[in-house]
């Protein structure tokens, strides 16, 4: 936690999920805007943009879903790439041979990332989408959003960015090389949901498309009982992957111990 908040780098965070979180809806309505204020030119060229600005600034849970997207592709982006110093980049620096000798055990090391880091990012990105709901009350014509709904939204949002946090915790001190597990994580954060997608394969139950899952609960397409196997399913491949991380830490536990000398 001393590293993670005397580093700025919880506060650099911060600013990017609330100010990504606050843009997403207002730069829909700004493009709507300046859409409309350019219909003469498009008309011009014989396009009829009517009904896209209508869609742009239509129902204020357009804003918020805008931003579920935005958090789970550039915040989750930003998210993993800040906390690759403690996602195993610290065994590339050799900053953990002083703790180890000092006597910091395998569970102290990992369980401690899976603490601070997803419970991290799940804050941050509830906030994010409540203050993206906030805004879009205000500058959306029709203001549709059920406050609940969009606090439950965030909420798998969350759930979803921790899915990914995790498995980049793994990744990362399993092979000791945090870069290569960011960027397998990023790209599978963007590709995994788009490929159920397009394959029309988006269950509600699929820990992979959970933000499509979020927007759905937003705009109140979904009930509780699929998304509630969802967040558990999620926890339980959350908890299956800190196992793994341990397990890899302890086997890759180099034992002193003897008189032999093994040449």
């Amino acid at each position: 936690m001393l590293a993670f908040f005397r580093s700025k780098r919880f506060l650099i965070l911060l600013c990017v999920f609330l100010g990504l979180s606050a843009l997403s809806p207002l730069l829909l309505v700004g493009m709507g805007s300046l859409m409309n204020s350019m219909s003469d030119i498009y008309d011009e060229f014989g396009m009829d943009v009517t009904g896209m600005t209508d869609v742009l600034s239509s129902t204020s849970t357009i804003g918020v879903t805008q931003q579920i997207s935005d958090i789970s592709s550039t915040g989750l982006l930003v998210f993993l790439l800040l906390i690759n110093s403690y996602a195993g980049g610290e065994q590339k620096k050799r900053s953990i041979i002083i703790p180890r000798s000092a006597g910091l055990g395998n569970l102290a090391y990992i369980l401690p990332k899976f603490i601070v880091y997803p419970i991290s990012v799940f804050v941050l990105s509830l906030l994010g989408t409540i203050v993206a709901a906030v805004i879009s009350a205000l500058v959306f014509d029709d203001n549709d959003i059920i406050f609940r709904q969009a606090v439950a939204g965030g909420a798998l949002l969350g759930v979803f960015n921790m899915l990914f946090v995790c498995l980049h915790l793994t990744i990362g001190t399993a092979t000791g090389k945090a870069g290569m597990s960011s960027a397998i994580c990023i790209v599978a954060s963007m590709l995994l949901p788009n490929f159920f997608a397009i394959i029309s394969v988006t269950p509600v139950y699929n820990p992979f498309t959970m933000n499509i899952t979020a927007q759905s609960v937003v705009l109140g397409n979904e009930t509780a009982g699929p998304v509630s196997a969802a967040v558990a399913l999620t926890v339980v491949i959350m908890v299956f992957v800190y196992s793994l991380a341990l397990f890899v830490q302890n086997a890759k536990k180099i034992d002193n111990s003897g008189n032999e000398i093994l040449i």
